[in-house]
């Protein structure tokens, strides 16, 4: 019996082995370590391009700061709905009812319950056949050889290994890069050091507040929900919470509970409380921290948040509004990870700074031509629990729309290591609008897009056609320029995008508000001039033409200026093109042409965007 027994033993100890052993050298195409909005993302994007991606998460959740960390409030690009960002906005809409049931608080146009936003996450995830998620999972080690990476990671007590040639950090705060010695800024940089008039005179280490989110659910007149006073509790620390004042219209607070509160307010009778003055921003550096020390100080984040909690409940006298508790799998009904606002920055083939954000056309460079990401929200920083964070009037930092340059993903100095979530290439003024939840999503999707053409194409990082990721991006209806009169629905999209991201047309940008805007004008006419000056970088021949005039150009006049670069286009060819492409309008040599029609008619008969430009924008033109 006890022979028995003992076989029955050694056999299962047998196939565990075999079977642990089968899990720890599973391979892979790509390896995501951090299952955030961006972790999420990428994989999803990876996936649907038949790249076999494993995610590693440490919670039992998807989305990071849109779900674990309770931020379900989106800001910015609520009109520019796109890619992933867009589909899960549209699911969204789909399970409340349509789009105005997500506009129930006055910060965003889209809130929603934190649960819903993991659950529509899981189910892309899941409809993805190459994507694998490990959840509950903590990556323990990297290693990377010219063979590829090698991570292991815990779960459930037992020590796993996966293998694949490309991975993406998108951890929340760059701890798998900062693993691999890779140097980074860390806090706010100098003026002199980044370029930028409006960073203070010497760099420092304070990075913006975090905030450990808390979801109340209203559970009606007469409920008291109050929790139990917090140790260290003084009203004091709150005092400030109901002010409220508009930075742009006028600096006069008012006092309004309700207001405070209605930031953040949820479908079904929820609110998120996440920012107000005086509220549950919370400042700590963690990033450098141990795991240790970093539970400890968060545990300090998430008692003050539980200090705001009592004083709302207690000492505003909204007793009946108590912490959800079917929000979050956790004991404290809390989120499952602290809202961080700021990570470590990578030092990246370019660095997306001001001046590229500001004024893209005038910047050094011409980064707007490799852009994969785009965002309108403002910059936005965190300082007011900070009283050392040097005064900086970011309102007086006034952008428009922008496009984050691809460059900035990929780290200096490594051939398989993409950067994700808030760990890119950035200055710290400009991490505050690319950090926002729809810019990291993304940043996540142009990363599984760059790891699925590296890995297909088995190219280093840094030798993978910017123009063939930026076309794949087009392909998933994703914006490249932030074009907001432009929708991925409308049929000539990706021509505009195209001759748009070359430059030879140009968008109009406006700091508007907190929804910036860049216009691109489809209706309007084009010069002869324009076209002209714009072909010139890349068509050489034009380099000297000075036969243009300011005239609106025509079909006739566009077919002169053709018939220059390709000597043998006719009329005819042009009228082809138009009518292939669908565009409307009766033919004729004397029609004038607007920008829509002349980006289609390049897109079709001279494909300017299939010209190769380099990391910094710059045009490879022997490749035409």
């Amino acid at each position: 019996m006890k022979l028995i027994k003992l076989k029955s033993f050694v056999v299962a100890v047998i196939l565990c082995f075999l079977s642990f052993s089968a899990f720890a050298q599973e391979k892979f195409d790509l390896i995501i370590v951090g299952g955030g909005a961006s972790g999420t993302a990428a994989g999803i994007a990876a996936g649907r391009l038949g790249t076999n991606t494993l995610i590693i998460e440490p919670t039992t959740w998807l989305g990071g700061m849109l779900t674990s960390a309770g931020v379900s409030a989106i800001d910015g690009n609520h009109k520019l709905p796109s890619g992933i960002w867009g589909e899960f906005k549209s699911k969204l809409e789909e399970y409340y009812g349509g789009p105005e049931k997500l506009a129930t608080g006055w910060v965003s146009n889209t809130l929603f319950e934190p649960k819903v936003g993991n659950q529509i996450l899981q189910e892309m995830a899941k409809s993805v056949g190459d994507l694998t998620v490990s959840f509950e999972s903590d990556w323990k080690s990297v290693s990377y050889t010219e063979s590829g990476w090698t991570v292991s990671f815990s779960k459930n007590g037992q020590l796993y290994e996966a293998i694949a040639p490309m991975l993406i950090d998108a951890t929340e705060l760059g701890d798998v890069a900062a693993s691999q010695g890779l140097p980074y800024r860390l806090g706010m940089d100098s003026r002199d050091e980044i370029g930028e008039t409006f960073a203070p005179a010497e760099s420092n280490t304070i990075i913006q507040d975090l905030t450990y989110v808390v979801t109340l659910q209203d559970y009606g007149n007469g409920a008291d929900k109050t929790i139990s006073k917090p140790s260290n509790y003084d009203p004091d620390e709150f005092a400030c919470a109901c002010a409220h004042a508009d930075p742009i219209s006028d600096n006069v607070p008012t006092l309004d509970c309700d207001k405070m509160l209605n930031y953040g307010k949820l479908p079904n009778g929820k609110y998120m409380i996440n920012w107000p003055n005086c509220g549950n921003d919370y400042y700590v550096n963690i990033v450098e921290m141990n795991p240790e020390d970093r539970s400890e100080a968060l545990e300090a984040a998430k008692q003050a948040s539980l200090r705001f909690i009592y004083y709302i409940q207690h000492d505003l006298g909204y007793q009946h509004l108590g912490i959800a508790e079917d929000e979050y799998p956790t004991e404290d009904n809390l989120p499952m990870i602290p809202y961080h606002r700021e990570s470590r920055r990578f030092y990246g083939l370019v660095d997306f700074t001001l001046p590229y954000v500001r004024t893209p056309y005038e910047a050094p460079r011409p980064l707007y031509r490799t852009g994969v990401v785009v965002g309108d929200y403002t910059i936005d920083h965190h300082h007011k629990k900070n009283l050392e964070a040097p005064a900086i009037d970011f309102i007086k930092i006034r952008v428009p729309s922008y496009t984050v340059p691809l460059g900035a993903l990929i780290p200096k100095d490594h051939p398989a290591l993409i950067l994700a979530e808030k760990s890119i290439s950035v200055s710290n003024i400009v991490n505050g609008a690319t950090r926002l939840q729809p810019v990291v999503l993304g940043i996540g999707q142009a990363s599984g897009i760059l790891a699925s053409v590296a890995v297909r194409e088995k190219r280093e990082l840094e030798d993978v056609s910017i123009r063939e990721v930026q076309q794949l991006l087009l392909d998933q209806n994703v914006y490249i320029m932030p074009f907001l009169d432009i929708k991925p629905e409308d049929k000539h999209f990706q021509a505009m995008q195209k001759i748009g991201a070359t430059g030879i047309l140009k968008g109009e940008g406006v700091p508007y508000l907190w929804a910036n805007q860049t216009w691109f004008y489809p209706d309007r006419r084009v010069s002869e001039y324009e076209l002209v000056d714009g072909l010139r970088l890349f068509f050489p021949i034009l380099k000297d033409f000075w036969g243009a005039s300011g005239a609106y150009v025509t079909v006739g006049r566009f077919q002169n200026l053709i018939h220059i670069v390709q000597p043998n286009s006719t009329l005819m060819d042009i009228a082809q093109a138009w009518e292939r492409r669908g565009l409307v309008g009766e033919f004729t040599s004397e029609i004038k042409l607007n920008r829509q029609q002349v980006s289609v008619l390049l897109d079709e008969l001279l494909d300017p965007f299939s010209i190769e430009v380099d990391w910094h924008g710059r045009i490879f033109i022997e490749s035409k």
